[in-house]
């Protein structure tokens, strides 16, 4: 007869030691030696898609250090700003004390610094205003104009902004109404609304009108 019988042979396979038929020249089969490792493999396997993303897998350190780095660049982030609003704060201050100061003092300065104040306008005009007033009236509160369109009309110009009685009475701030056109805060007042009105704001930032020489002309 001739000689099919396998022998049997013994496969350590590290976990497991799987018996496997062997053919008389000593070799397995395929098939056989295959089987029980391609078992013993889906057995003990963990399918990768139910862990994640290989991505996903930070450290818990990493993920701690990120964390921290965060929170230390939120705390430096909201130094800055109150930093910031610190010194905005300190630089309103200063600029009220200023204005404050130039008011107390009176004079031509302190007359457009109030009459800014009371209009609602940034202080950065007054050097515009202080311009068409010394221009206007050289800076005399009392000042009339005795010569031009409307003196010969019997409705002279007059005060800081040399402004006309009906002029005045329009524009005047309301809340100084009741005081003399030759009042100096209350005359600004009405020379800065008067030009707004009718020139814009452009030309009261730039001092009052000019003709194409440059040349200052009145309003």
């Amino acid at each position: 007869m001739i000689a099919t019988t396998a022998a049997v042979g013994a496969v350590a396979t590290g976990a497991f030691t799987a018996i496997v038929p062997t053919l008389e020249d000593g070799t397995t089969t395929s098939a056989a030696a295959d089987a029980p490792f391609d078992a013993a493999l889906a057995a003990n396997s963990t399918t990768l898609g139910s862990l994640g993303p290989a991505a996903a897998i930070v450290p818990v350190d990493l993920v701690e250090d990120m964390e921290s780095i965060k929170d230390d660049v939120a705390r430096v982030v909201q130094a800055a700003d109150l930093a910031k609003l610190h010194a905005d704060q300190a630089r309103e201050q200063a600029e009220r004390e200023r204005v404050e100061a130039l008011i107390k003092r009176g004079g031509v300065d302190g007359w457009i610094a109030q009459a800014l104040q009371i209009l609602e306008l940034p202080q950065s005009l007054a050097p515009a205003v202080k311009r068409i007033v010394l221009k206007e009236s050289n800076g005399n509160p009392r000042a009339i104009n005795t010569w031009d369109s409307n003196a010969r009309r019997g409705t002279p110009s007059q005060g800081l902004m040399q402004t006309i009685p009906t002029t005045y009475k329009h524009y005047v701030h309301p809340d100084l109404k009741n005081r003399p056109i030759t009042d100096p805060v209350a005359n600004i007042t009405a020379g800065i609304r008067y030009m707004i009105d009718n020139y814009g704001m452009k030309t009261l930032q730039a001092g009052g009108r000019t003709n194409s020489a440059g040349n200052y002309v009145g309003y």
